[in-house]
Parts: structure tokens; sequence; C-alpha cells
């Protein structure tokens, strides 16, 4: 997935700027400010996060519990874009389960992939990506042999 185009797409403007935080969101504005030097997969995690903040419709809180479940929100939001649950599975059978050979391999940041692999429900015959209470209420099913 291309990040640059998903920002355009949803007229979100893109700058390296450097601030008093690191990257960011500007809601009113619709600009996504970034860190200036960041580049590869960090690059692409940091804009996917950012881009999950404008689909998410957060705004800024200095109330700390909100803040960190808008964070946790947009990480989720992220990992979910940025990776399937099949070239998770891939990566995960290849590299044993090793966070950053599985981080590169889906070229982003380690810490989406220790997100992703939050968001699933291990049983004895099934993977479960994002599940939730109720019959069939899953975001994603891999069967296990």
């Amino acid at each position: 997935m291309d990040v640059w185009n998903l920002a355009a797409d949803m007229g979100l403007t893109v700058r390296e700027r450097r601030g008093a935080h690191r990257s960011g969101y500007a809601p009113g504005s619709n600009h996504i400010d970034l860190t200036p030097g960041m580049r590869g997969r960090v690059l692409r995690g940091v804009m996917c996060h950012e881009i999950g903040h404008h689909v998410l419709g957060h705004r800024p809180t200095d109330f700390g519990l909100i803040r960190k479940r808008q964070e946790a929100g947009a990480n989720v939001w992220a990992a979910q874009t940025l990776i399937t649950p099949v070239a998770y599975a891939d990566a995960e059978h290849q590299f044993s389960g090793h966070v950053t050979s599985m981080a590169i391999a889906l070229n982003v940041p380690d810490e989406l992939v220790i997100v992703f692999r939050s968001l699933l429900l291990r049983t004895d015959g099934a993977v479960y990506v994002d599940p939730r209470m109720g019959a069939g209420q899953f975001a994603h099913r891999i069967e296990v042999s």
C-alpha cells in the first residue's frame, strides 16, 4: 500500500517539519507533519498511524487516558491497514515469530507487528484476527493444521 497516495486520496497534505512535537496530525488543517529524516518502513508506519487519527476522527487532547486510547486506536488502524492476515501468517512462519525479521519482511515498524499480533486469538483449529463476542464476529479467520 502506498501511504502517500492514501493521504492524498483523503485530502491530507504531508510535510516534513521540526516542531515541539515529533510527527503528528493536525485535524483543523488536514496536515500530517513528519519529523525530517524518517525513511523506509518507519516512515510508512508513522504515515499510516497519522492517517489513522484522521480516519478515526481523533482530536488533540491533554487528557492522558483519552490520548492513550487514541494512540492505541491509530496503531491498530495502521497495523490492520498495512498488514494482511495472510502476509502476517507467512512472515510468522518464515521467521518463527521473530518480530524485527517479520517487520522487515512486512515493511512496517516493529511496533505494528506487535500490535497486529495482539489482535490475534489462537485456538486449536484456527487463528482469528480481531475477534469479538458472538458467532462469526471476527475480521479474518485462518485455518491451522
